[in-house]
């Protein structure tokens, strides 16, 4: 199939990288023109989002925020301006509403339009494990989805209209406060004694272990706090979180707490860093 990926970040240049090896044709845009340069002239390069359904029936954008997912698809040069049309998945985290707008452009363009938010960071795509939570069509979900497969295996259905948006923002607040509560489980046991990667091993053969623990474990120990998912990005997604519960009438206290605790980290110059920072933000709290 012919697939052009827009957004070669963290996660946009390993996604398109396995879409090339499993043989797609590929094309490929970004802001930055020079993040396209890593595959070689393996892939062409569009000139501009509006060239996009003129070289391709599938697009993938992969993009920070409802700012950069609005200016590539609907914005001045944006998908949507173009000729031709063709399916558009979005995987970005953004809100239901501009989801919502650019499902509206997409209607009125007669493109097809999936939500597709994923589940995962770099090195899970690389492994070939991401989750794909896709919302939408059900026939065009069915067409594409061996191409997404190629992407990720672990594809879940969950609605014609924006579901997938709620799921994804569930998954990342259940992300924060996991975090938070690890951080103080730990800091309490080094408190007294206890060492961080025996407590881990508790946990993680208890009732409340799991896959995500386990995959934080090593990072932890070592003091690693590069990202695989930003503090920044996770403050984002837990304030679309709680913009939707606020508008279906749904409290969410500790998603609020997790985002002020989100916020300290991202004033004391942690932003970039993993959301793991949590830990040594409780740490100097504590007075460590």
């Amino acid at each position: 199939m012919r697939v052009a990926v827009l957004g070669m970040g963290h996660m946009g240049s390993p996604i398109a990288a396995r879409l090339l090896d499993a043989g797609h044709d590929l094309f490929v845009w970004n802001r930055s023109p020079a993040a396209t340069e890593v595959f070689g002239g393996r892939a062409g390069v569009l000139p501009s989002p509006a060239a996009t359904f003129s070289e391709v029936d599938l697009a993938v954008t992969v993009l920070a925020d409802d700012a950069a997912v609005k200016a590539v698809t609907t914005g001045e040069n944006g998908i949507l301006s173009g000729d031709g049309s063709g399916v558009l998945v979005d995987m970005s985290t953004i809100s239901v509403e501009t989801s919502a707008q650019v499902a509206k452009a997409c209607e009125e363009r007669g493109v097809t339009y999936l939500r597709a938010p994923v589940s995962g960071n770099p090195s899970v795509v690389v492994a070939g494990n991401l989750g794909i939570i896709v919302s939408g069509p059900e026939q065009a979900y069915e067409t594409v989805s061996p191409t997404l497969r190629d992407i990720g295996p672990n594809l879940f259905y969950v609605g014609a209209g924006d579901e997938s948006r709620i799921v994804k923002l569930a998954l990342n607040l259940m992300l924060g406060g996991t975090t938070q509560l690890l951080a103080e489980a730990l800091v309490l046991a080094e408190r007294s004694g206890i060492e961080m990667e025996q407590m881990l091993e508790v946990i993680c053969g208890s009732a409340v272990g799991s896959p995500y623990i386990k995959y934080k474990s090593a990072g932890l120990i070592a003091g690693d706090y590069s990202s695989t998912f930003t503090a920044n990005l996770l403050y984002k997604d837990l304030g679309l979180a709680l913009a939707e519960g606020h508008a279906s009438g749904v409290p969410l206290p500790l998603t609020a707490a997790t985002q002020q605790l989100v916020q300290n980290c991202i004033e004391s110059g942690m932003g970039d860093l993993d959301l793991s920072v949590l830990l040594p933000r409780l740490r100097s709290e504590a007075g460590d």
